[in-house]
């Protein structure tokens, strides 16, 4: 819909919860690593099985590996600028 002209009503900010950690991995890392483990699994089931589709699964394995590690890098960097902002 288009922009009626009125002021957009802001929500209610909801304050941090007291003693709340962050995660210590962002969830995005450890959906990729999932990803990563189980195309591994399916690699080898599908290379015994003497079907040569195992190559997706180590390609999948390999792009879900990339993607962990910038998820991971991402957090360390942003946890370490919010650490020097303090």
């Amino acid at each position: 819909m288009g922009d009626t002209g009125r002021a957009a009503s802001a929500a209610p900010a909801v304050p941090p919860l007291i003693g709340q950690e962050p995660s210590p991995m962002p969830r995005l890392a450890l959906y990729a690593l999932v990803v990563c483990v189980l195309s591994v699994a399916a690699a080898v089931v599908s290379f015994a099985a003497g079907n040569l589709l195992g190559i997706v699964w180590i390609l999948l394995a390999g792009v879900s590996s990339n993607m962990t590690w910038y998820y991971l890098r991402k957090a360390k960097v942003e946890k370490e600028a919010a650490a020097a902002s303090v």
